[in-house]
């Protein structure tokens, strides 16, 4: 199994430079006090996913630089998962996060169609209706792919 070396990216000038803007921002870096898998707070895990979904798109020739900026916004709900629906009695944050994390996104970054795809589409097949591009499905299976690593990391090694 690969595990994710989330201090690689940095090192990635041409990664940095096309997301730049989101790991600068505040609400983004906000996303390190809320868990999502294991030990891996949503930011860690956000990175994780874009720049593995980056690196294989880049070698595909695909659209890495939107892959890249929507992986960073696919979980951009800014709550904590785990006691949303005890704070707030909402149900079913699989189903709605995306549509949240979109909607935030959209408040503060521009976002081509694809990148709305990617980032409205990335939890199927527990949604519905499947990612339009080849992109958005990379980065579904990429998403799991981390969150299984987050999770069992500590078990594996």
């Amino acid at each position: 199994m690969i595990f994710i070396n989330s201090k690689e990216y940095v090192r990635d000038y041409e990664y940095i430079n096309v997301v730049n803007d989101i790991l600068c921002n505040k609400n983004f870096r906000s996303m390190d006090k809320y868990m999502q898998h294991g030990n891996t707070n949503t930011r860690v895990h956000s990175i994780n996913v874009s720049y593995l979904s980056y690196k294989i798109c880049k070698k595909f020739k695909l659209n890495h630089d939107a892959v890249a900026r929507a992986a960073l916004l696919h979980d951009y709900y800014l709550y904590d998962w785990h006691t949303h629906y005890k704070e707030t009695g909402l149900r079913f944050h699989g189903l709605t996060h995306p549509r949240t994390a979109l909607n935030n996104a959209l408040k503060e970054f521009t976002l081509s169609k694809l990148e709305q795809d990617i980032i409205l589409k990335h939890m199927w097949p527990l949604t519905i209706i499947p990612p339009k591009h080849l992109e958005g499905l990379i980065v579904t299976f990429v998403d799991k792919y981390c969150s299984m690593a987050e999770t069992y990391k500590n078990i594996i090694r």
